[in-house]
């Protein structure tokens, strides 16, 4: 896959201090940019973003609100995670790049760095994904790991996918094989399975005794 550096678009203008609140929302509105960058001569400034343009109520020029910049960049060294990162903490659909003594070289586009997670093996290569629950301070990586790759699988890839309060959810993705096994020796590591599969003897157990007492209590 080509370098990321070569997805920086230059052709559209960054705006200056001199630009006006109502030229800024027009423009991020028609582009449906949720943010852009803003410069003086060649230097980065920081970004306004649309809800800051839609709200200043007067046509006074960008320079007239610094207050309201957001400073998020990226560098041309950095990895495509890396600004998918940058992305991500910033609720933002574009990301302006900076070279030395925060030159102002362009910017990147949502779509285009999150391609780059799709040409992943996680997402590419065939196998099984399933979420587990496991308590912060509990989890481990190499553990799960282990799990997987004593039942004769290997694992693919692991994402943090969601963590609120003291809990962790963790997607997991293993090469095909036998998933009601290595299902069953994480629940026996005390690893809840949020995700469903059909292969999962445990929960077909549960629901044909649940079956069973729905048919006795109705007699």
């Amino acid at each position: 896959m080509n370098s990321l550096p070569q997805h920086i678009k230059h052709r559209i203008k960054p705006f200056q201090l001199s630009t006006s609140f109502e030229d800024a929302k027009t423009f991020l509105t028609k582009k449906h940019f949720s943010h852009f960058p803003i410069v003086e001569e060649t230097v980065f400034l920081g970004n306004i973003a649309l809800e800051d343009a839609e709200t200043i109520e007067n046509f006074h020029s960008l320079g007239d609100y610094r207050m309201v910049f957001e400073p998020f960049f990226a560098r041309e060294s950095m990895n495509w995670l890396e600004v998918l990162e940058i992305f991500s903490k910033n609720e933002t659909n574009i990301v302006p790049v900076l070279g030395e003594n925060n030159s102002y070289k362009g910017f990147y586009i949502y779509n285009e760095v999150a391609g780059y997670f799709n040409d992943t093996p996680f997402l590419k290569e065939p196998g099984n994904i399933f979420v587990i629950e496991k308590n912060i301070h509990d989890y481990s990586i190499s553990q799960i790991a282990q799990i997987v790759e004593t039942n004769n699988a290997k694992l693919i890839g692991v994402i943090l996918s969601k963590i609120e309060d003291d809990k962790v959810q963790i997607t997991v993705k293993s090469t095909a094989s036998n998933i009601n096994e290595i299902i069953q020796t994480f629940r026996r590591y005390g690893y809840e399975i949020i995700s469903e599969h059909t292969e999962d003897n445990y929960l077909s157990e549960l629901k044909s005794r649940s079956a069973y007492l729905d048919k006795y209590l109705n007699i």
